[in-house]
């Protein structure tokens, strides 16, 4: 396998989920929905966040697979994903040499 192809393929795979928590504002809408499924109203709401950022930010933790929306008539309501956090811990122990895992 060349370089370009490892990195067109697993690498960036696994930077769209570590991107995804490298934010302060995507922590705190995670934060938000530990507490189970919440309207993007409420999110709003509670974070004070505008609109179209918060809809931003909803999009990169959708594509890395840490969030899932769906539409109840006039809202959205989005919850975390936890397959998404699984594929995130298992990327992150296969990054750990095998000797040294817990």
């Amino acid at each position: 396998m060349n370089r370009s192809t490892f990195l067109e393929g697993s690498a960036r795979t696994r930077a769209k989920g570590f991107n995804a928590l490298a934010d302060p504002a995507r922590l705190a809408i995670l934060g938000e929905l530990r507490g189970g499924i919440r309207c993007v109203c409420e999110l709003e709401a509670e974070l004070g966040m505008a609109s179209n950022l918060l809809s931003y930010h909803m999009r990169i933790l959708r594509e890395a697979g840490l969030v899932s929306g769906r539409r109840r008539g006039r809202r959205t309501e989005y919850q975390i994903e936890a397959k998404g956090f699984e594929a995130l811990r298992r990327q992150v122990d296969a990054l750990v040499p095998a000797g040294r895992r817990r």
